[in-house]
């Protein structure tokens, strides 16, 4: 027996973990009920394909998600991912998972379940559109960080922009949370406007604070441009490197079948490589230093690598301003956090006695 069929057996939709057990129960129960699979989604599969199954398994707050299983024209079976979200916002959000996962596949096929199709459905009230990808069946236990990190430094560098600036192609999302992807060549302003998106949006939802207000204007006009700026300065340069956008345990797993790591939920867009590991320093993500040290090996800080933590640190906002976005009742925790980070960088660099005073 592999090691991996020695693990705990779970099956991962993109909004859920199953176990197996609790899944062919569900299996069974489906087959009795099987839940309409809309025609523009019929229209996806081979030809000659005949829906045998289709298990509702999982529900966020913004979207749906559900397996389907087919039986092709040769007699064998295959299993679709089928996600799906209701109105403008919904339609943004499908088409914006299926690019970035799009992206993602052209430069790592092994690592990303095959996107397939997005649209709308015909046959929904009120208009809703969905996203089919190719089914993997996860092991969702911690993904090997060795592997883990040398696939993702790996992306980061083969990763090439097409206009060879930071941005992506539309507005990707991050859960609920659209973020601004137009292209812009200074990476300093991109970070700039995609993390002021996050805090006016989250300002709006969750309610004024003046000193939370006071410290993020002064992290936005004067920490930003002491970390970023010097990233392309005096000779340096940074590549725009296609980044996942919500990379965390959630979101990984490790395929049943080939063993190897599988990415899923993207929000992609192309980014300093940093960026992608502002992530991981979150309280509640368990990439830890084992995954920072495996990345960095492959991988190295940019120049000023002493400003490297506090860039990581820095990156890490736009991450919790996401969190406090998408799950209002955490916003008191997300913004003690925010706070906290941010005096931080600010004592640092602003201090009277500092020398960036």
């Amino acid at each position: 027996m592999s090691k991996i069929s020695r693990r705990r057996t779970v099956l991962k939709g993109r909004h859920g973990v199953f176990t197996r057990s609790k899944l062919l129960e569900q299996d069974r129960t489906s087959v009795k009920k099987c839940h309409h699979v809309d025609d523009s989604v019929l229209k996806e599969f081979p030809e000659g394909s005949k829906v045998l199954e289709a298990n509702r398994y999982s529900t966020a707050a913004w979207t749906t998600a559900m397996r389907v299983i087919v039986e092709l024209r040769n007699g064998k079976t295959q299993s679709y991912f089928l996600k799906s979200a209701p109105n403008e916002m919904g339609k943004s959000m499908m088409e914006a998972e299926f690019r970035s996962m799009e992206e993602l596949y052209y430069y790592m096929p092994t690592m990303v379940p095959r996107p397939i199709a997005w649209g709308q459905l015909t046959q929904s009230s009120p208009d809703t559109y969905f996203l089919l990808l190719e089914y993997i069946e996860l092991c969702m236990d911690m993904v090997d960080p060795v592997a883990f990190c040398d696939q993702i430094a790996t992306l980061h560098k083969i990763s090439k922009s097409p206009t060879g600036k930071f941005g992506f192609h539309l507005d990707t999302f991050q859960g609920p949370n659209r973020q601004i992807t137009e292209w812009e060549s200074d990476w300093c302003t991109y970070f700039t406007r995609l993390l002021n998106g996050h805090f006016v949006a989250e300002v709006d939802q969750n309610g004024p604070n003046e000193d939370y207000e006071k410290a993020y204007s002064t992290l936005k006009d004067k920490i930003i441009p002491l970390l970023l700026k010097p990233l392309q300065e005096k000779g340096r340069s940074i590549k725009p490197c296609l980044i996942h956008g919500d990379l965390w345990e959630e979101n990984t797993g490790t395929d049943l079948i080939t063993g190897k790591t599988v990415i899923f939920d993207a929000s992609a867009y192309y980014a300093h490589n940093e960026m992608e590991l502002g992530m991981w320093r979150r309280d509640v993500v368990r990439f830890g230093k084992a995954y920072f040290r495996q990345y960095l090996r492959n991988f190295p800080p940019s120049e000023p690598v002493e400003q490297w933590d506090d860039r990581n640190r820095l990156y890490s906002l736009a991450y919790t301003l996401c969190q406090a976005l998408a799950w209002p009742a955490s916003a008191e925790m997300t913004r003690e956090i925010m706070v906290r980070d941010m005096h931080f960088l600010i004592d640092k660099y602003l201090a009277p006695t500092g020398s960036n005073s």
